[in-house]
């Protein structure tokens, strides 16, 4: 077999980088030293090529080796060098191998300076950066429209904006690659309109059509500033230059579109695909996910998988959260055994977002176990962990957990919601106005509406009605919906009408078509003995036609979510439903049980009552989860609104009957019935 030239071994080795196929180079180096050994005389392009073909495929080591031996080093080999350790990640190296060029008295070229200027910006070392610039401008090679965008990029990135910008106008020349890099970055940098009033100036200066890049830096602009008018001006725009079939350009519009509240016309990119990445199905389950479009998320994830991609942390965190939002804690399960399948569980996000998923699934269990597995926490971890304890009413785990938090990170104002949340279900009310007076004198955050809110339910909530109702008047800022919402809860369980009419005439002022004030305000007349009141309530609410929002619980049952109506008698199984609220009904009676009947609507005879109150929705979802869940996997049922008294009673006593534990998530927080009890010791 004849020898292979030079030109050809070095189109195998560029061959070689292009598929890194590492055997096929190695095998050209072999051959390499054999061509060289025949000959005796050096080649030295070709110890270009093997530096760069090492390199690029990341290994190192031989590429420092061929470069020690070669004949002679010239800046393509040291650039070579360098540009590998670059794209590769190894940016202290590729750095150190610059000051051994110039230790060799070579000087870079417009192709080494801006792998020094991209390891610089990626180390975040200005001064080194600022080094690298001096030396471009000393050896003329900064008028080099690739060196001066690699130095404008560079400036970018390490937060030096006004350097980057004076640089961009001392420009000479500036390219498509230039501009891209200044709308880019000034997106990034949080300065979405300056994006795009630099890609107005960049389609009056005439410099070329916009690329796809220029098109999704754009579009981020777009959706970080909301701006649905621009965003969709840009969509015809790049219909008109046919930019409709790339990728990434259709991923940036389901992006812009999600973020603005589009979901409609995400639909419409996304059905409109004819290929989608895994950028395209993570957009769609976020666009879904940040939407209320929970199910839809994960029936969108669920197609991903049959389409045969694998899941990346960015798409496994969206649907984790979406599967949070349900309480959809078996699927939630299944995605958390796909991401250590994945090799993904150990990334900060996805654990994150398993926290707060575990911990909004009420199994605070698995929430602590997966927390304390993180190798690395975030402020939204510690965030999900305290507000987990929170919803189970643990108010000294919540407590202890924020004063190990603050060792480590700062508190935000997200964290003081959760604290304060939870000293307000736990009732630790003094430990709680502590907290709360810490924010402004040691961590500096002013309270928001959130914080009074829980203030004004930790007071309120332990019957410190007047207490709280003087903290409202103080209040810097107007009551919100939640605060008044607080109080007149609070007068309503504490007997106090005089204040819960206040709070309930600010709410009508707020909010005047929510009828669940006017039902609040109303069981509180009824409570108090005040029946021509509460019929007047009543009487208002019909007068403008305001109906009642309808209690609804579900609960999971071999992987269906079955929804339950007060009275509700349409379930398949209701036959089945019945006989077991019979049965419970039979069993509680002869325990001594006596139902609330101060939860039913009081124009009733008593009798009626009492079955009014046996049929409230909640109690229709257990009977269904007893004879459709195993015994020994615990009942989880969902409510969209708070738990009654009698259905609390009643379920703790149902707990004990049969031995079964129950975990009730309303719209407030976690009831764990157990043995009798409840995780909130009748303090909600």
């Amino acid at each position: 077999m004849p020898a292979l030239s030079p030109n050809a071994l070095a189109s195998l080795l560029e061959s070689a980088v292009s598929t890194r196929h590492a055997f096929l180079g190695r095998a050209t180096h072999a051959q390499i030293i054999k061509t060289l050994l025949a000959s005796q005389h050096p080649i030295p392009f070709l110890d270009n090529h093997l530096v760069n073909f090492y390199s690029k495929i990341d290994l190192p080591g031989p590429a420092e080796l061929v470069l020690r031996r070669a004949s002679s080093r010239s800046v393509v080999t040291w650039t070579s060098l360098i540009s590998g350790c670059v794209q590769n990640g190894h940016f202290s190296v590729a750095l150190q191998h610059f000051a051994s060029m110039r230790h060799e008295d070579i000087l870079p070229n417009d192709f080494t300076f801006p792998c020094a200027f991209k390891a610089a910006a990626s180390l975040k070392l200005q001064c080194i950066g600022r080094q690298v610039h001096a030396l471009a401008v000393k050896i003329g090679q900064i008028a080099s429209v690739f060196v001066g965008c690699g130095a404008f990029d560079m400036y970018s990135k390490i937060g030096l904006v006004s350097e980057a910008g004076k640089l961009f106008d001392e420009m000479p020349e500036r390219n498509i690659v230039t501009w891209n890099a200044y709308i880019s970055n000034a997106v990034l940098d949080g300065r979405p309109m300056v994006g795009v009033s630099a890609f107005v100036e960049f389609r009056r200066a005439g410099v070329g059509e916009p690329d796809a890049i220029t098109l999704c830096a754009f579009l981020n602009a777009c959706a970080d500033t909301l701006n649905l008018v621009l965003g969709r001006q840009l969509h015809g725009f790049l219909i008109r230059g046919g930019f409709e079939d790339d990728v990434s350009v259709s991923n940036g519009l389901i992006d812009c579109y999600g973020k603005c509240k589009e979901v409609g016309l995400a639909e419409m990119v996304f059905d409109g695909m004819e290929r989608r990445n895994l950028v395209s199905w993570g957009s769609m389950v976020a666009t879904y996910e940040q939407n209320g479009e929970k199910e839809k998320a994960c029936m969108v994830f669920m197609e991903c998988r049959k389409e045969g991609f694998e899941p990346t942390d960015y798409l496994i965190s969206s649907v984790i959260s979406a599967c949070a939002e349900l309480a959809g804690l078996e699927m939630g399960r299944s995605v958390h055994a796909l991401a250590v399948k994945s090799c993904v569980d150990a990334d900060i996000f996805v654990g994150s977002a398993l926290v707060d998923m575990y911990g909004k699934c009420g199994s605070i269990s698995d929430a602590k176990q997966t927390f304390d597995e993180m190798p690395e926490k975030n402020l939204f971890a510690w965030n999900a962990m305290i507000s987990g304890y929170a919803h189970q009413g643990h108010a000294d785990m919540a407590i202890a957990l924020f004063k190990q938090m603050t060792s480590k990170v700062a508190p935000n104002y997200v964290t003081f919601v959760c604290v304060l949340s939870a000293c307000s279900r736990g009732g630790v009310v003094e430990t709680g106005m502590d907290v709360y007076e810490s924010m402004r004198k040691r961590y500096h955050i002013e309270p928001g509406p959130e914080h009074y809110a829980c203030v004004v339910d930790m007071l309120a909530r332990s019957g410190m009605v007047e207490r709280a109702y003087d903290f409202v008047k103080r209040l810097p800022i107007r009551p919100t919906i939640s605060i008044w919402g607080a109080l007149l809860n609070a007068c309503r369980v504490h007997g106090k009408p005089e204040i819960g009419k206040v709070a309930a005439d600010k709410l009508f002022e707020l909010d005047p078509k929510d009828s669940g004030n006017h039902v609040l305000l109303s069981n509180m007349f009824v409570a108090a003995g005040r029946w021509d009141e509460a019929t007047l309530v009543r009487r208002e609410m019909n007068d403008v036609g305001m109906k009642k929002d309808a209690g609804c619980s579900w609960i999971t049952a071999q992987s269906r979510v079955h929804f339950f109506q007060a009275k509700d008698t349409c379930h398949e199984r209701n036959s089945e439903i019945q006989d077991m609220l019979a049965k419970l009904k039979q069993q509680m009676e002869a325990s001594g049980y006596i139902p609330d009947t101060s939860y039913a609507l009081h124009d009733l005879e008593e009798e009626e009552k009492s079955t009014e109150v046996w049929h409230h929705s909640e109690k229709i979802a257990l009977a269904f989860g007893l004879i459709a869940i195993p015994h020994g996997v615990p009942i989880r049922i969902m409510k969209n609104l708070r738990i009654c008294g009698d259905c609390h009673s009643a379920f703790k006593c149902i707990s004990a009957i049969v031995g079964r534990e129950i975990l009730v998530r309303d719209n407030n927080r976690f009831h764990r019935f157990w043995d009798g009890q409840c995780s909130c010791k009748d303090y909600w």
